[in-house]
């Protein structure tokens, strides 16, 4: 059987798959144009596919003898899984190995904007920084103070650990409200959507993109927000109306952001690049070296299983599999 693998991940993956498989491997970060993917998905039975491949209902009506897509990413809103389903393709995803790294660096993001650590490290190398004052670059506190968090899944859970750690009252909104049990060992409270943005002094945002979600965070939200609020995005982009954020943050109506996501991503919002209030990242949240090669290696894995008659670890589309 032959696995198409659509861009490059880590060497060991393609290594455990050519053990079993005929793998065709596109070792190149540019990846495949949806006409090159279209031409090299014949003859091929899995796929071991990244968030930048869209498989929409159209690309996967095409998919003549395809029996898995594994994606390389805890996402999948770049893959129409309903239609999938349709087509018999199992879907698989890359879950739980990247929660800590993310919550992580969503936690660098916020702590960066917080204390406005990438300004002076701009200022300490322009040569600008000549004497100590009082309120040089003076920013925000963090410990004891209230984190909100939308999307308390497994990312956002570990947030809400860390949180705890420094002392603040956390404060969650989710479509579905967490077990008792859990709210109680994260010491975390379930709230309506406008109260957690009206008291928290950081908003994290942990939810997948659906289409309830898709500018979750826009005009009126961020004017619900204290003039004194940071808010940090680590899930996906178009979860934040990416206009109206650059605007709130030219004109203060929030106080900064940490963004690792974008709506139209490589592209990012002019305003953006050109407010100094903000913290941008080029979608790194789950970018160790550890977590990159177990999630290439995750997939592998379970595109392995499903060619091989087994189910895969984490299936997506589990009704398939009788």
């Amino acid at each position: 059987m032959k696995i198409l693998v659509t861009k490059r991940v880590f060497p060991e993956a393609v290594d455990f798959l050519r053990r079993d498989f005929d793998v065709d491997y596109e070792g190149t970060d540019e990846g495949l144009s949806p006409q090159v993917l279209a031409a090299r998905v014949q003859g091929v039975q899995g796929i071991v596919s990244q968030l930048t491949d869209r498989f929409d209902a159209s690309v996967i009506e095409a998919l003549d003898g395809v029996k898995v897509l594994a994606n390389v990413a805890v996402g999948y809103d770049n893959i129409d899984v309903p239609a999938a389903t349709k087509k018999g393709i199992f879907v698989t995803n890359t879950p739980d190995v990247l929660t800590e790294t993310t919550a992580d660096f969503a936690w660098a993001l916020l702590m960066a904007a917080a204390r406005r650590i990438v300004e002076g490290h701009a200022f300490v190398h322009s040569g600008q920084w000549k004497r100590w004052t009082i309120d040089l670059l003076a920013g925000q506190d963090v410990w004891g103070k209230t984190l909100g968090i939308f999307g308390l899944g497994r990312i956002g859970q570990a947030v809400a650990r860390r949180g705890r750690g420094f002392g603040m009252q956390v404060l969650y909104h989710d479509a579905q409200r967490a077990p008792e049990a859990v709210e109680q060992e994260l010491g975390a409270r379930f709230v309506s959507k406008d109260e957690l943005l009206g008291v928290s002094d950081y908003v994290s945002l942990h939810v997948p993109l659906t289409d309830g979600t898709r500018k979750l965070i826009g005009t009126a939200e961020l004017e619900r927000m204290k003039p004194t609020a940071i808010l940090v995005n680590t899930s996906r982009g178009p979860v934040v109306d990416e206009a109206a954020l650059a605007e709130a943050l030219q004109r203060r109506v929030i106080a900064s952001a940490g963004l690792d996501v974008f709506e139209r991503e490589p592209q990012v919002h002019p305003l953006l690049l050109n407010v100094d209030n903000v913290v941008l990242a080029p979608h790194i949240a789950s970018a160790s070296v550890e977590t990159r090669r177990r999630m290439s290696m995750m997939a592998a894995e379970n595109c392995a299983a499903a060619l091989q008659g087994r189910r895969p670890a984490n299936l997506l589309n589990a009704t398939l599999w009788a």
